[in-house]
């Protein structure tokens, strides 16, 4: 019998690291299911670190980064109250990404007949690679594209609203009032980007482009 309940305990030790490895497992895959809707129809986790490293608690918080990529080999923070663990994961992320619909020139602008979706794994696309079509709209090619090769947005540029040089219609709003005048444009931007504009007194102001073209400055 004490052979019996040494055995027991031992196994008991054994299976306990296991059992809470195979529910983080759970945790994590539920985490980042959660993070990549929308993007991903398919989410594979794997834990890489040893069980030594893990947590202490049933119910770790867990977080990554802000700006943290969510797929690939990456650490994923958990905590245990006072106590933090940095965990090695790797994600497996299916969903869209952009693609060339046909080959694309440099210095192109692109339409919605220059690119399409293509499905399969995100985990193994360059870095930045688009995922909405909505982002290549009316973009401007920065290199020659194959067809079928992966958009990034390293490859394009917005295409300018304002260019420098350009005579732009300067509008500044207030609470109860506005202010329309006339200046130069000292840079090229896109629609939402921020434009510095030279008035005609020299002081040079700046503010957003709008579809219109002209540069509005919240006071």
């Amino acid at each position: 019998m004490p052979e019996f309940k040494s055995t027991l305990a031992a196994y008991l030790l054994l299976a306990s690291p296991l059992t809470l490895a195979q529910d983080l497992q759970s945790q994590l895959s539920t985490f980042f299911s959660q993070r990549l809707e929308g993007f991903s129809d398919e989410v594979v986790v794997t834990l890489r670190s040893p069980a030594t490293l893990l947590p202490s608690c049933e119910q770790p918080a867990l977080s990554t980064p802000g700006n943290a990529r969510l797929w690939g080999n990456l650490n994923v923070v958990a905590r245990c109250g006072n106590e933090k663990r940095y965990l090695s994961v790797t994600v497996q992320a299916s969903g869209n990404y952009v693609v060339a619909a046909g080959p694309i020139t440099r210095g192109s602008t692109l339409s919605a007949q220059s690119v399409t979706l293509k499905h399969g794994r995100l985990d193994q696309l360059p870095p930045r690679t688009l995922l909405d079509l909505n982002q290549a709209q009316d973009a401007v090619s920065l290199r020659d594209v194959a067809a079928g090769q992966p958009l990034q947005l390293s490859m394009i540029r917005p295409s300018w609203r304002v260019k420098a040089g350009q005579r732009v219609q300067v509008i500044a709003r207030g609470e109860g009032f506005s202010v329309n005048s006339e200046g130069q444009a000292l840079n090229n931007a896109a629609v939402t980007q921020n434009a510095r504009v030279r008035m005609p007194s020299g002081q040079v102001v700046s503010g957003e482009v709008n579809a219109d073209g002209n540069i509005l400055i919240n006071l």
